[in-house]
């Protein structure tokens, strides 16, 4: 190892002193000034994973739906999917390490993981729109170039498009060419392919206002345009060449705050939709007649999809098994209508993507969405393959139909991480298969009245979950204390977890009426507060 190249680069990209970073499910992510040693160092890891897998391995530099004046960066393991848990702990140590300390964890984690030092290494970098990331990049790129690593810069890209480029060049093109053309065409074709059969009286409905929270989901969309159908007319708002990133506006933003963004008009019944910050998450929402806004999550996402796969399934009589992956946080009114009218499956998973992704990966096909509209299906190998024979093969005229109708949605799917793009084309052609208005969708089943409260504490780990984080096991009482609580009140379940990154516990309701949903949050609220330490004021009624 070219320990010399190292260290001459890395008096360039010097650590802020008593800075520490943990690499967590969405990499690391603090503010832009702290992260230019961060971005050489997952350079230089970046190059290790590289020889390790004998791999393309990826590198994007954004921070999601976080404030523009925040950056981060994350890596993505060959087959596009998130940087496995032994990795996320050798950045973490490197992110943090003295200048003095990285040539020694270097030399471990290859000792460790049995890193070849002459094997070639290659990694994909990407950045989202930041004005930050374009240096940051930079940065990246020296890390690579220290360890003698060769590097494709894609420049400005969507998280899930540098996912899908990974798993592409990994798969020796198996999934697609690995570049932003390649992307737009495969999908393009796709949804242009499983929208021939909507009826032509749906041509009105494939009309959609697309906040793009000011980030690259715009840029992007404009590039695909042209490779779109002409019956899908989209309109881009927050386009990013007035207003700042993420700025009261986004996935996230509509999530959160339960109303549409700054920068979009609705008139009743209009279908629109937010993706967030780098294009990895979408929730849809309309203003009915009254003028009161409508929220269709990723809950409703998963419900669509699942039941209109599970639709073709039976239409081609294959008995592949379907499962929905969820979390404690999904709504129970999705879970019942799953389970008991579409009979389907459902799993539940500890709070995180890579959770409900590896749950999924169990199935011949996975649909996992978390509520916040980051999600995907995938589909097992064998799966597919039935599938495209079928498509193909078979005889029997509507069976073959239905055979490449799901041929078509897999490959409108990007199968590596949740996608706002592709995710978007999935959902309008389903739409217009179905001829359903937005309004229609939503009252596929009625959202149970919920809330969230968080609650301070001195050590989040004197609280430790079981069953999917549904239920405490410490402290002692906790857990006995919610159940007589949820008895109560009607149809309502509460569940205690620990937040991730903070010293607060996050309590969630459920309840008959909104009233009761509230009542039962706070009543949980002070039990936490009583039982695990609460620090401050007690928690205050609604």
């Amino acid at each position: 190892m070219d320990f010399e190249a190292v260290a001459k680069y890395s008096a360039l990209h010097l650590k802020p002193a008593g800075l520490s970073l943990q690499y967590g499910t969405a990499g690391f992510r603090t503010k832009a000034g702290h992260l230019d040693h961060v971005m050489y160092r997952m350079g230089l890891l970046a190059v290790l994973r590289s020889r390790q897998t004998k791999s393309t391995i990826g590198v994007m530099v954004t921070a999601s739906h976080n404030p523009e004046e925040d950056n981060g960066v994350k890596l993505v393991d060959p087959l596009g999917e998130m940087l496995t848990s032994a990795w996320e702990e050798y950045a973490t140590r490197l992110a943090n390490a003295e200048e003095q300390e990285i040539q020694s964890i270097l030399t471990e984690i290859c000792q460790k993981e049995a890193v070849k030092l002459h094997q070639y290494a290659s990694v994909f970098i990407g950045r989202d729109t930041r004005p930050s990331s374009e240096k940051l990049s930079q940065s990246v790129i020296d890390g690579v170039s220290a360890l003698g690593g060769q590097y494709h810069d894609y420049g400005l890209v969507t998280t899930p498009q540098l996912h899908y480029m990974v798993c592409c060049q990994n798969t020796q093109e198996h999934y697609g060419k690995a570049t932003v053309e390649g992307y737009y065409q495969k999908l393009s074709k796709a949804f242009g392919e499983l929208t021939k059969q909507a009826s032509s009286s749906g041509d009105d409905q494939m009309c959609l206002k697309i906040d793009c929270a000011n980030g690259i989901g715009a840029l992007k969309l404009k590039e695909m345009e042209r490779n779109l159908p002409k019956k899908l007319l989209i309109h881009l708002y927050n386009d990013g060449t007035k207003e700042k990133l993420n700025h009261l506006c986004g996935a996230d933003f509509v999530k959160v705050h339960q109303k549409p963004p700054l920068g979009l008009e609705i008139k009743p019944n209009e279908r629109c939709c937010s993706f967030d910050g780098d294009a990895d998450r979408i929730v849809y929402y309309y203003n009915d007649t009254a003028g009161h806004f409508h929220l269709v999550d990723g809950d409703k996402i998963a419900t669509l999809i699942s039941t209109f796969i599970k639709e073709l399934l039976m239409k081609i009589g294959q008995t592949l098994k379907m499962a929905v992956i969820q979390t404690a946080y999904a709504n129970g009114s999705s879970t019942r209508y799953l389970e008991e009218t579409m009979k389907v499956p459902v799993h539940c998973t500890k709070t995180g993507v890579k959770h409900l992704h590896h749950k999924a990966q169990e199935f011949d096909i996975g649909v996992y969405f978390e509520a916040n509209g980051h999600g995907t299906v995938l589909f097992s190998k064998a799966a597919e393959e039935k599938i495209r024979h079928m498509a193909k093969e078979e005889k029997e005229n509507q069976k073959r139909e239905a055979a490449k109708m799901l041929e078509n949605t897999i490959d409108l799917i990007n199968q590596t991480v949740g996608d706002a793009i592709s995710d978007m084309l999935v959902i309008e052609a389903i739409l217009a298969l179905k001829g359903l208005t937005v309004q229609q969708w939503d009252a596929i089943y009625t959202d149970l009245p919920n809330r969230q409260l968080k609650v301070k504490i001195a050590d989040r780990r004197v609280i430790d979950t079981t069953d999917a984080e549904r239920r405490a096991v410490t402290p002692a009482g906790l857990q006995e204390k919610i159940d007589e609580l949820v008895k109560k009140y009607r149809v309502s379940r509460a569940f205690v977890r620990p937040s991730g990154t903070e010293d607060v516990v996050r309590v969630y309701s459920e309840a008959d009426t909104q009233e009761n949903a509230d009542s039962l949050a706070h009543e949980v609220s002070l039990a936490v507060y009583h039982l695990a330490g609460g620090i401050g004021e007690p928690p205050q009624g609604f």
